[in-house]
């Protein structure tokens, strides 16, 4: 009896992993070996037409001796300094708002997500049209206050900044992740703070605030990764120039630019676990210093 169970237990097991293989199959050729392949890569000088040849640490000395680099990492720094807690503060007050006991509720919430499926491509064509310094919809509002607008895609000041600000069209989604979490509050909490004479930024502060940290987390961990590796926005608004001056120029446009248009695949992958490094020290980071200010349930 014993060995028929055994038996079986090893044909459902056989089962199992067969019906799993193709998943495995596909991670170690599309994922686990493009991962250790970039890593060998990066210790070489490789090149699509020509094989690797080692040179060490060669292409991590290079590439902090080049300037684009230099430039791209802190046009970069400037993009994340601003996505991240603009994202948080735009998609958190669209939550708020959306989770008011309106009658259209359904449709603004729609309507507020709506553009987060617009493809890259279309949304940047708007931008450029929208912050166009002639003829665009803001420079012309701002002409009717008196307010001569600046030349927001051409100007080095002004073009990071205008990507900052075009990027905030897909808060909708962020603004769904509060949503989700602030309907998980208790009712109770509030009902007893009204009873104590809380008013309601005492409210936000002491109650929703902290209890929807765990949300705020999970928002700092992908908005900060999504931040360190821009691309779509300032390449297609620019056509992979980064112009003015390279001013737009972010880091992975110019890792694209080192692997597909100059072929220095070695260069490019060194570039990549830098930036995988980067990342990954600052998601440890948040982590640890998450026990602080992240609440579950009603722990304080």
């Amino acid at each position: 009896m014993k060995k028929d169970w055994l038996t079986k237990k090893r044909k459902d097991n056989l089962v199992g992993v067969l019906f799993a293989l193709p998943w495995f199959i596909g991670f170690a050729v599309f994922t686990a070996y493009p991962i250790i392949a970039s890593l060998f890569f990066s210790f070489t000088e490789s090149h699509v037409t020509l094989s690797p040849k080692w040179v060490g640490l060669g292409n991590y000395i290079k590439i902090f001796k080049d300037y684009l680099f230099t430039k791209s990492f802190y046009n970069t720094l400037w993009y994340a300094a601003g996505l991240v807690p603009l994202g948080l503060i735009a998609g958190l007050v669209l939550a708020l708002l959306l989770v008011q006991p309106l009658k259209e509720r359904s449709f603004y919430r729609g309507m507020i997500y709506l553009p987060s499926l617009v493809p890259y491509y279309a949304f940047a064509t708007i931008v450029l049209w929208f912050f166009n310094p002639y003829f665009g919809i803001v420079n012309g509002l701002l002409s009717y206050l008196g307010i001569n607008g600046p030349n927001w895609t051409s100007s080095e000041k002004w073009i990071k900044f205008t990507i900052v600000l075009a990027s905030q069209w897909g808060a909708g989604t962020t603004a769904l992740i509060y949503m989700a979490a602030i309907n998980d509050i208790p009712k109770e909490l509030y009902e007893a703070a009204m009873i104590d004479g809380a008013n309601r930024w005492q409210m936000f502060w002491k109650i929703t605030f902290p209890l929807i940290s765990p949300a705020t987390l999970y928002y700092l961990i992908t908005a900060t990764i999504s931040a360190f590796q821009i691309f779509d926005m300032p390449q297609i608004m620019t056509n992979g120039t980064g112009n003015p001056a390279n001013s737009s120029l972010s880091y992975v446009m110019y890792l694209y630019r080192q692997a597909f248009r100059y072929t220095n695949m070695g260069l490019a992958s060194a570039m990549a676990w830098i930036l995988f490094l980067i990342s990954l020290v600052l998601v440890i980071l948040i982590f640890k210093t998450s026990a602080r200010w992240v609440f579950y349930g009603t722990e304080r």
